[in-house]
């Protein structure tokens, strides 16, 4: 079931269960709520998911196939590298544009009949398309993948209006019914396996019988989602790339959904991070290669959409009215740094969850965000503040395998470094959310009584005395010990000191 979900913009947000139709069984909606500071413990939630045998089964299972499949797309590395090369230059090209194309883009779509709107939060963003949806008294929401619509938590947000909101990717499908937020961007019930997946649509659909055969399953969800397209008002979708110099809107996907979406019903809206945007047509070759043999080991995807207005005069399909919503979101701050800029170059494939050491042991529900892995561990403090997600910039090991593999190079594991500092720094023009705000009291003692030990020899050579004749009763629950003792051998110094042994040694001090 995991391969069968699209590559277009998908990612984990609060879902909704689908209202009640002919197909499905009425059931309550709760869409998850954006966590507060109390309840962002990623820590806690990945102490929590290592103890789910289950959980790290299906995982293990998934991550290694995935694995597997890109290694086998880039056989040989100098062409891996040279592609890679391509892609970054391509991305870093576009930031370094990045007014100026946005501007094209918005007169290349304007040109083409797309009509553009700009959002620089979510609220606005959510008012806007909640007004297109009103304008045309739509009711009912079909929806493929779009990461910018979770960050927006668009779902709860057209629900509380009275608007239904259907995903229709299989995947997201199989997370809305079961009330679950998506733990990966391209495969959003990864989670899961086969047998659960029976069950709950032997449970959720109406008139399902229970079988783990996955052609059958998929009829299931066809059937519910056939329906739901020629019923809808409005489709939305996610944008992978928007060509400013043609104001063509790009979107990959695997399963049709996507396309169902966007020409079936009278009106199309489209929503994307401002970073989307690149200059020329041939800029999406690369960055299309690199994608889809990354994320989940394919040549192509099996759909390539170019969307390049609405339906013109004497044409028998496509939607009535394109809209593009581009969303700032914070991401006007973050390309104003020149090191943490890097982090707009992302295509959203997924490689580096697949291959963290991390993520492939907690999944993506532990990290309480809508982009999990080492990626959304430097996008998501960047946006919600690197105090409020300091847990997030510690959960990683460093060990670079997400830059190894990442396609367009970004330095990862420098940038975590750097937001480490600024959570608990907060540095002249640093334009860093949240910065200098991960710092606690505790912390602040712990240092300056450390210091004060350092600046006074005599109180330094009575701590180190002090250190090795007690050493065995040093408690390891000690706040300042009880991080590194939970899963660790408690530290034990040396019974001697060094200047104790070179006196012993009779040689001079150091």
């Amino acid at each position: 079931m995991h391969g069968e979900t699209d590559m277009n913009e998908g990612g984990p947000s609060g879902r909704f269960a689908p209202s009640a139709s002919p197909l499905v069984h009425p059931h309550v909606v709760t869409e998850r709520s954006p966590a507060t500071t109390s309840d962002l413990s990623f820590r806690a939630s990945a102490a929590k998911a290592l103890g789910d045998v289950q959980l790290r089964a299906n995982f293990r299972r998934a991550m290694d196939g995935l694995m597997a499949k890109r290694a086998a797309q880039f056989p040989d590395p100098g062409d891996l590298q040279e592609l890679r090369d391509l892609g970054t230059a391509v991305r870093a090209r576009s930031l370094l544009r990045l007014p100026e194309l946005l501007e094209q883009l918005e007169a290349s779509c304007s040109r083409n009949g797309i009509q553009v709107h700009w959002a620089e939060t979510c609220d606005q963003a959510n008012a806007l398309i909640l007004g297109l949806l009103q304008a045309k008294g739509a009711t009912r929401l079909v929806k493929g993948k779009s990461m910018v619509s979770e960050e927006m938590h668009l779902n709860a947000f057209l629900e509380s209006h009275g608007i239904e909101s259907l995903e229709s990717d299989l995947g997201e499908y199989i997370i809305q019914l079961d009330h679950e937020t998506p733990s990966h961007i391209i495969m959003p019930a990864i989670h899961k396996n086969k047998g659960q997946i029976a069950r709950q649509f032997s449970q959720k659909i109406k008139d399902a019988k229970y079988t783990e055969d996955v052609d059958e399953l998929t009829a299931l969800a066809r059937k519910v989602l056939r329906q739901k397209f020629l019923e809808a008002d409005a489709g939305l979708s996610g944008v992978n790339f928007a060509v400013a110099e043609t104001g063509t809107l790009c979107l990959v996907e695997n399963e049709g959904n996507g396309r169902m979406s966007t020409h079936v019903p009278p009106l199309h809206i489209a929503v994307m991070g401002l970073e989307k945007v690149v200059a020329r047509l041939e800029d999406v070759a690369p960055l299309y290669a690199l994608l889809t043999r990354s994320a989940t080991g394919q040549p192509v995807s099996t759909y390539f959409n170019l969307i390049s207005g609405p339906r013109a005069e004497g044409e028998k399909d496509g939607p009535r009215e394109v809209h593009l919503v581009i969303l700032d979101n914070g991401r006007s701050r973050i390309y104003g740094d020149p090191q943490l800029q890097a982090t707009l170059r992302c295509i959203r494939c997924g490689a580096c969850m697949n291959h963290c050491p991390v993520y492939t042991r907690v999944g993506g529900h532990a990290y309480e965000a809508v982009y999990p892995g080492p990626i959304g561990k430097i996008l998501t403090p960047q946006m919600e503040g690197v105090g409020l997600r300091h847990d997030l910039i510690h959960g990683s090991s460093l060990c670079g395998a997400c830059s190894e593999v990442c396609p367009v190079e970004i330095p990862i594991p420098d940038i975590l470094v750097r937001l480490r500092r600024e959570a608990t720094h907060a540095d002249a023009g640093s334009k860093v959310a949240g910065k200098g705000t991960g710092r606690t009291a505790a912390e602040d003692l712990a240092w300056r009584a450390w210091a004060a030990v350092l600046k006074r020899p005599g109180l330094y050579r009575f701590s180190v005395w002090f250190a090795t004749r007690f050493r065995r009763f040093i408690p390891g629950g000690l706040p300042l010990l009880k991080a590194w003792t939970m899963s660790r051998t408690k530290p034990l110094p040396a019974p001697r000191s060094l200047q104790e042994r070179l006196r012993s040694e009779g040689l001079p001090r150091v």
